[in-house]
């Protein structure tokens, strides 16, 4: 079993949990492959809410790119230590995308030996959707297809720039978004999801089957059952396996059951060296 979707304690949204706690902690609940994806994110409209990754110096800005030799040189030590014990260990990063920031991902993505690198969109109108309390100011007043067409035209463009291997969590505004718009929003998707699923599948790209929806009260992974079904007659045969832990306690949550749904599939997820599936 793999996790491709780990925030250790560099993510500042995350418990402060060192990545060589999540690695004992894979070994305990019998992980073959960790990938630690901290968040990157970079809207300049949000520097001063987002653009902060926590080390053991502190909180420090993230644009300050220092921190990343600081992330892959734990990565590397974790590997030599916990190699011994049958775990893999990859570096990875989860990027929220935001149109026309495209040199400043690559400048991150392409500059380091990441082995996989997740595109996300967290953000519409410059608000997070993936947030509780940003949420109230996104949903409330817009019309269900508009949001929800919103949210597949900026996928769209961030599967098209050819910056990622992966998308994490598609659909994410049901999360918050089934509150505002009730359960029709299950359904929302049928008018925008296709061609981009297609593009993913035409560019060799993954799919994230992100399982914090079952411990979010949504009793269903990200993307739904029913898009997870679209993505496979669409062609899209390259899916990960995230749980999007941000606490220790959240590692590994849900992998069987998300597992369980590619197999009936015949899929089996894949891994990432150096960018390439395996």
């Amino acid at each position: 079993m793999r996790d491709y979707h780990v925030h250790p304690g560099y993510s500042i949204d995350a418990e402060p949990s060192g990545i060589d706690e999540y690695c004992r902690k894979a070994i305990d609940i019998g992980l073959s492959e960790i990938c630690f994806t901290t968040h990157l994110e970079v809207d300049p409209q949000r520097k001063q809410l987002d653009w902060f990754v926590r080390i053991a110096q502190g909180i420090v800005p993230m644009d300050d790119l220092i921190w990343l030799d600081v992330y892959f040189q734990d990565i590397e030590d974790a590997r030599r230590k916990w190699s011994a014990h049958g775990l893999k260990v990859r570096a990875g990063i989860e990027v929220g995308y935001d149109l026309g920031q495209e040199k400043a991902i690559e400048r991150v993505v392409r500059g380091y030996p990441f082995d996989f690198v997740m595109g996300s969109v967290h953000c519409l109108e410059h608000l997070a959707i993936s947030s509780k309390k940003e949420s109230r100011l996104y949903f409330p007043g817009r019309q269900m297809l508009t949001g929800v067409g919103e949210y597949f035209r900026l996928l769209s463009e961030a599967v098209s720039s050819g910056l990622f291997d992966c998308i994490g969590h598609l659909d994410l505004y049901r999360r918050h978004g089934r509150h505002y718009w009730g359960p029709e929003i299950s359904r929302a998707h049928e008018e925008f999801a296709e061609p981009v699923l297609k593009t993913i599948a035409a560019r060799g790209m993954s799919l994230e089957v992100n399982t914090s929806g079952l411990r979010r009260g949504l009793n269903d992974f990200h993307p739904s059952m029913d898009i997870l079904e679209l993505a496979v007659d669409s062609g899209v045969r390259l899916f990960t396996l995230g749980s999007d832990a941000h606490r220790l306690a959240e590692l590994g949550m849900g992998l069987d059951s998300a597992l369980e749904l590619l197999a009936g599939y015949g899929i089996e997820p894949v891994s990432y060296l150096l960018r390439q599936p395996v």
